[in-house]
């Protein structure tokens, strides 16, 4: 039987709060009083699966399970007929109109996670004001009752905060929740507001312009490939002088090619001469073993737009829309294959394509044929993360060379199946065995690899993924498109920024913008992140030196998602040759700065504003490692903000950043 605690009783009836302790038995609401989960659900943000009398599960299912499912509200051994489940980060925004009384809940984290990780704050707030703050409840913990006195409120939100850690299970429940209404007056769902999409400066401009990134690596005596970055309208000619023995550059696409001939570094003057003009800069090549991923890898993946749908003209299509959106301008370089490309092996072992992927070989030299980059994708278990596709157990060599042969240059391995194999899989030894493995096979041949590791996250992968031959790796989970899940990564990795590098990134998962769809029958769709979501999404990645890996559909792009990925002073952020990853210099509530040194003497940092109202927030130079009067400049319109003396202070949006360079670049005058 459904039991609801007599708290309830005694809070829905008493304006003071009082509380006893009897049993109330029934599933209908109090005189005037309006059960929570009666109201338009669909309006509650953030969160998955909102249901009435059901807790949310946050859990994105393993790749081709079905979902999880849904777990009756229950706390302290009480199962509630009654209330609203949600994630952390879930907020139901509610329309009083000034004629509610009161508002009555039990809140806690459910029964169902009570051994788990979660930790959440339950808010509610009225009229822009927080009214109540359960503070930090675990899993486990004794449900609290809520009673908060709306005598006028016209908005009312209630909220859940993720305490700080993320979202692991944050299963909350509002259980029992119900508004007592002034006799005729109803409470009304309302959607969260969304703000305009912010102003972005322009990711095209005629005058040529030499974008980023400005280094880039090879071995010798392997196959060398760089498109020169560069924008501006057509046609561009480019020259270079001081270009390394057995490179050669075409002057009309700008696309570097041949083997490198020696070690080194060599510093290459290029000029790219348009029809508004000319630029020149320096682009830096550095030959030697390991050189590759001098700066964070930038691309697409066809995960999070196509998942198993993907096939040989979804991946051309998008090689021609990087060059055609102008993205491959702006240093966006690999194409990257996932799951769902295998076919059977031949007798003698070797992996094949399936009938998506007619010809591999043709497909990397169409990619390669534009200046750029394609990666693939494999598993170092029997099968890969959709099961029936076959992956490079006991076959790490032979599907290395395979690879290599028909031309790929990063390979994307995905731990999946590999825990059925390895015995000591929960083990450091255990964990590293198949990475070591892997690289020792990409070390062997004549092609070069950027080496991606992906297993989530497990065993502090980013202290030790460059020893075993890392180029990137996985801090994380998969990424899903909401506001818990990017926040939940992205305000996380304070801490791991000593970890990357030249050479070795720590990887937040692929970017959500844009139109993604994960294979939906339906299409792509728009991104759930709100433009200022976006924004922040983008900031933090650039910040921490993430590989910018898109996961959107390409031929699709609109203004705002190409001013988004294309802006080059915030590329230019991530693609900083210095290589020196952001990290959190201040949290108060749930506003942060995050910070990191440029090559150029500059600081670039990042306000956020994680509440779900504007807040101000203020930098202080000392915190940074600054002092005096200091330039500010607004990346994301690529404007100035005037000179600040000892600290800088806006108001941001909820949920949005501010992203700004501090200081005057090396040689510039003051």
């Amino acid at each position: 039987m459904l039991r609801r605690t007599a708290t309830l009783l005694a809070l829905l009836a008493s304006t003071a709060g009082a509380q006893t302790a009897s049993e109330l038995h029934g599933t209908t609401p109090p005189a005037n009083g309006v059960w929570v989960d009666s109201l338009d659900l669909a309006k509650v943000a953030n969160t998955r699966q909102p249901r009435p009398g059901i807790a949310a599960v946050f859990v994105r299912p393993a790749r081709g399970a079905p979902p999880p499912a849904p777990i009756p509200i229950t706390l302290g051994g009480e199962q509630y007929a009654h209330g609203l489940g949600v994630t952390s980060s879930g907020e139901l925004w509610v329309d009083l109109g000034g004629k509610a009384k009161r508002f009555v809940s039990m809140v806690g984290i459910d029964d169902a996670r009570k051994t788990g990780r979660g930790s959440v704050a339950f808010e509610v707030w009225l009229d822009g004001k927080k009214k109540y703050d359960s503070g930090v409840l675990r899993a486990g913990a004794a449900p609290v009752p809520v009673s908060v006195d709306l005598t006028g409120a016209k908005r009312m939100i209630l909220y859940v905060d993720d305490a700080g850690d993320g979202a692991a299970d944050d299963v909350a429940d509002w259980a029992g929740a119900a508004i007592v209404m002034a006799p005729g007056a109803a409470p009304v769902a309302i959607a969260p507001p969304v703000d305009s999409a912010p102003h972005l400066a322009p990711a095209k401009g005629g005058a040529p312009q030499l974008n980023n990134p400005r280094v880039t690596g090879a071995t010798p005596g392997r196959p060398f490939l760089f498109r020169i970055p560069a924008s501006g309208d057509a046609p561009l000619t480019f020259a270079a002088k001081n270009l390394p023995a057995g490179l050669t550059l075409d002057a009309n696409t700008g696309i570097i090619t041949g083997s490198l001939k020696n070690a080194g570094s060599s510093d290459v003057s290029v000029t790219v001469t348009g029809p508004k003009g000319k630029t020149s800069g320096v682009i830096t090549i550095v030959g030697g073993q390991h050189m590759l991923a001098r700066t964070p890898p930038m691309g697409w993946n066809s995960w999070n737009v196509w998942a198993a749908q993907v096939d040989d003209a979804k991946v051309r299509a998008a090689a021609d829309a990087l060059v055609a959106s102008g993205l491959a301008a702006q240093g966006y370089t690999y194409v990257n294959i996932d799951d769902a490309w295998e076919g059977p092996r031949t007798e003698d072992g070797e992996i094949t394509s399936n009938a998506k992927f007619p010809d591999m070989k043709a497909l990397a030299d169409y990619v390669h044929s534009k200046g750029l980059k394609i990666g693939i994708y494999s598993s170092p278990g029997p099968r890969t993360c959709q099961q029936r596709y076959a992956g490079s157990y006991q076959h790490e060599g032979q599907d290395a060379r395979t690879w290599a042969k028909w031309g790929f240059d990063y390979i994307k391995y995905d731990w999946c199946s590999y825990s059925d194999v390895e015995p000591n899989r929960d083990s450091l030894p255990g964990l590293q065995k198949p990475y070591r493995l892997m690289r020792a096979e990409l070390d062997s041949l004549d092609r070069d690899f950027v080496f991606s590791l992906c297993q989530y996250g497990w065993g502090n992968v980013w202290t030790w993924g460059a020893d075993v031959g890392g180029n990137l790796w996985r801090v994380t989970g998969d990424i899903t498109e909401t506001w818990p899940s990017m926040s939940g990564i992205g305000f996380a990795q304070t801490g791991h920024e000593q970890y990357a590098g030249p050479g070795h990134w720590n990887d937040t998962d692929m970017l959500v913008v844009g139109k993604v769809g994960w294979g939906s029958r339906d299409g792509p769709h728009e991104t759930h992140l709100t433009p200022n979501e976006q924004l922040t999404h983008i900031s933090l990645w650039a910040l921490q030196a993430a590989p910018l890996i898109i996961g959107a559909d390409l031929s699709q792009l609109d203004a705002f998602t190409t001013n988004l990925l294309g802006n080059r002073e915030v590329l230019a952020v991530d693609q900083d040759p210095a290589g020196h990853a952001a990290g959190r210099t201040l949290k108060n509530g749930r506003t942060e700065v995050w910070a990191r040194p440029l090559s150029d003497g500059t600081m670039a940092v990042g306000l956020f504003n994680r509440d779900i109202v504007a807040e101000p927030i203020t930098v202080k130079w000392s915190e940074i490692g600054l002092s005096g009067s200091q330039a500010v400049r607004d990346l994301w319109q690529q404007k100035s903000l005037g000179a600040h003396r000892d600290s800088f202070t806006a108001t941001v949006p909820r949920h949005g950043v501010l992203l700004v360079k501090v200081g005057t670049p090396k040689g510039a005058s003051r």
